[in-house]
């Protein structure tokens, strides 16, 4: 595994980072699940998409930042060939989730501006649900054909992993045989996993931005482009980091450039999250502060 290079220093400065980092996303993304659980103001289709949200990145940063974490301190390197093959398998799963979940979140939004009458009666509580779980279940063939593929393969003696965790690529590396089908497969994959997610977003907001247009008042606009924005900032820094991850040119893709991006999507973005969706959102930061008056028993003046 990766940063063993670095001087004892400069691993115990990234642990403690990345230790914070963790803590943060850990109780800023459990927080988020709490209060919209416990607000009833907030118990709607956005808030449930949020929910999920936030759980997929609690489970997106214990499979790999734990181990991360244990390689700063402990100079713990190895890992066990199960343990890279479950770890991959849930970072795939994980991931692909994240891809259609976000694409949900930008229908809600869709639904919700552009058809605000039958907003209710469309996003009911069973087709949320239903769309929650066809947001999940495509990871599940995803990760376990690629991962099940990819450990099949002979590998050969050096069985040094250049990267912070099990992906793709660096185990790919290691393999002993002709892969040319697997890569076509994996590119194919990762194409269709990034691309359908996204034209789905940008056709939301395409008809999003048409239907605001339409608004007369500045403060229509504003009002229906807010509850939006907290997403559409989510979005742009997970597509960003990931696409210049996996779709840039080998030539520009030197293994250290791609372990800094791997950091802003899988450890970095995490923690914003919730972040931006506690600071951008009104109804959120009104339900934090009514959650915390009642945990300590005081009025709430909030509306």
């Amino acid at each position: 595994m990766s940063f063993t290079s670095l001087p004892t220093k400069i691993q115990s400065l990234l642990f403690l980072v990345f230790l914070i980092i963790y803590l943060v996303t850990l109780m800023g993304n459990s927080l988020i699940i709490l209060v919209t659980l416990a607000d009833p103001m907030l118990h709607s289709p956005m808030y449930f998409f949020l929910r999920n949200l936030s759980f997929l990145e609690i489970s997106f940063n214990l499979v790999i930042v734990p181990k991360m974490l244990r390689t700063l301190l402990a100079q713990d390197t190895t890992i066990s060939f199960l343990g890279c093959a479950t770890q991959m398998y849930f970072f795939f799963f994980f991931g692909v989730a994240e891809c259609f979940l976000l694409a949900t979140m930008a229908y809600d939004r869709y639904v919700a501006i552009c058809s605000p009458l039958h907003y209710p009666v469309l996003m009911n509580q069973r087709t949320c649900t239903k769309l929650a779980a066809a947001s999940w279940f495509p990871g599940f063939p995803v990760a376990t054909v690629q991962t099940t593929w990819l450990f099949s393969f002979p590998f050969c003696t050096t069985n040094k992993v250049n990267h912070f965790f099990c992906d793709s690529p660096p185990v790919l590396r290691l393999v002993c045989a002709d892969t040319a089908l697997f890569e076509i497969y994996a590119i194919v994959g990762t194409i269709l996993v990034v691309m359908i997610p996204c034209l789905l977003i940008l056709s939301s907001y395409t008809r999003i931005a048409a239907a605001i247009l339409k608004i007369p008042s500045a403060k229509g606009k504003h009002k229906a482009f807010s509850t939006c924005s907290s997403h559409l900032l989510v979005v742009s820094l997970f597509y960003v980091s990931s696409s210049l991850t996996y779709f840039r040119p080998k030539s520009n893709n030197s293994p250290e450039s791609k372990k800094l991006l791997s950091l802003s999507y899988t450890i970095v973005t995490p923690m914003l999250n919730p972040i931006i969706y506690s600071l951008r959102n009104n109804e959120v930061k009104n339900a934090l502060s009514r959650t915390f008056h009642r945990a300590l028993g005081l009025k709430n003046h909030n509306p």
